[in-house]
């Protein structure tokens, strides 16, 4: 089983498990420093949204980093019992929502509740989800507002567009030759 670590903030250097299976691609240490670097580095508070959460290595980070609660969604069990383990290891499974479902389901059930996040992180498989849909979907609740960063991880051939709904980007980069994150802000909130 391939480890991953936390890299800042108060669990630092702690290594967290990754899924199993080849259904799951972790984000690298590589890959997450530099992103948490451009959207933070470190958080005084807020509320994140996992989509996709996989291993939970992103929404770890930033409660690392200073988010007061994240709520971790994936649809694999696999994948919600590595999420619900690292937590326990971690001694922050009170500051997390873990929840096996579908992230179009999940973005349903949060806006119910009336949640505003200032994190979402997407990074579902590559080429199986598209981003238009989930952005759009997204964009039909009031779970966000003008603070909220989406932060999307994808391939690098996919090219996302500048502005989709209520959002536009913030800034792209490149990692490496597979790897691209877009992070898009919200111009007026939800829809």
């Amino acid at each position: 089983m391939r480890h991953m670590r936390v890299i800042a903030g108060d669990f630092k250097g702690r290594r967290l498990q990754s899924v199993p299976n080849k259904l799951t691609r972790p984000t690298s240490d590589k890959v997450k420093e530099s992103l948490f670097n451009r959207i933070g580095p470190f958080f005084d508070g807020g509320l994140g949204l996992d989509l996709f959460a996989g291993s939970g290595n992103l929404g770890i980070e930033a409660l690392s980093r200073g988010l007061d609660r994240v709520i971790f969604v994936d649809q694999q069990k696999l994948a919600i019992q590595v999420i619900k383990q690292n937590l326990k290891q971690l001694n922050i499974d009170r500051q997390a929502e873990v929840y096996h479902n579908d992230a179009f389901r999940a973005l349903k059930a949060v806006a119910k509740r009336e949640l505003v996040f200032q994190y979402i992180f997407l990074d579902p498989p590559y080429q199986k989800v598209s981003y238009q849909k989930l952005l759009l979907e997204i964009s039909k609740y009031p779970i966000t507002d003008h603070s909220t960063l989406i932060i999307c991880e994808h391939d690098l051939n996919n090219v996302l567009p500048e502005t989709l709904a209520c959002f536009k980007q913030f800034r792209s980069e490149r990692y490496g030759a597979t790897t691209a994150i877009t992070v898009y802000r919200s111009v007026t909130g939800g829809l």
